[in-house]
């Protein structure tokens, strides 16, 4: 019995379905691990392309983001600069914009309920943002222009995953 449990947690350590150590959820080390795959996928890196060049001169937008049980003191933040063309993440990790422009930039925050819901991509974009789920700051015109890449940017919270037994 034993070995039999022993040999199906190795098999699920071995095929990625199981993490043996899984980062707390929006910590900074998770935020790094979101950057790499926000660059890893092309609905973001291409369908986000104009949207990355709105950075007011700056070179640079921020998603900057938290749990709401771990609080404002707790965010991470992600940011993004438009590169040959494409929007890759250059940093994930603790706050560097600490003033973010809300013409430009993005805070958002949600319940570890609903950051799950949105990570399953069973709670869409613009859904959780008009109920409340999503609490959100930043440019709402643009990204109501851009629903269709910014669930492929929900659903990555959920892909990357974490431990939310924790706050950051």
């Amino acid at each position: 019995m034993i070995t039999t449990r022993a040999t199906a947690l190795a098999a699920l350590l071995a095929t990625g379905s199981l993490s043996a150590h899984a980062e707390v959820f929006m910590s900074e080390a998770w935020a790094k691990q979101a950057c790499d795959a926000w660059n890893k996928s092309s609905t973001l890196t291409a369908e986000l392309a104009d949207w990355a060049k709105n950075d007011d001169g700056r070179g640079f937008k921020t998603i900057q983001m938290y749990r709401d049980k771990c609080g404002l003191g707790s965010k991470v933040e992600l940011k993004i600069s438009n590169k040959d063309g494409k929007a890759i993440c250059t940093y994930g990790g603790a706050v560097t914009n600490s003033n973010p422009d809300y013409g430009v930039d993005y805070l958002m925050h949600a319940t570890d309920e609903n950051w799950t819901c949105m990570g399953k991509g069973e709670c869409k974009a613009a859904g959780s943002m008009m109920t409340g789920k999503l609490k959100f700051s930043g440019p709402k015109m643009e990204a109501m222009g851009v629903m269709g890449p910014f669930n492929a940017f929900l659903a990555l919270t959920g892909s990357v995953g974490g431990d939310k037994s924790a706050c950051p």
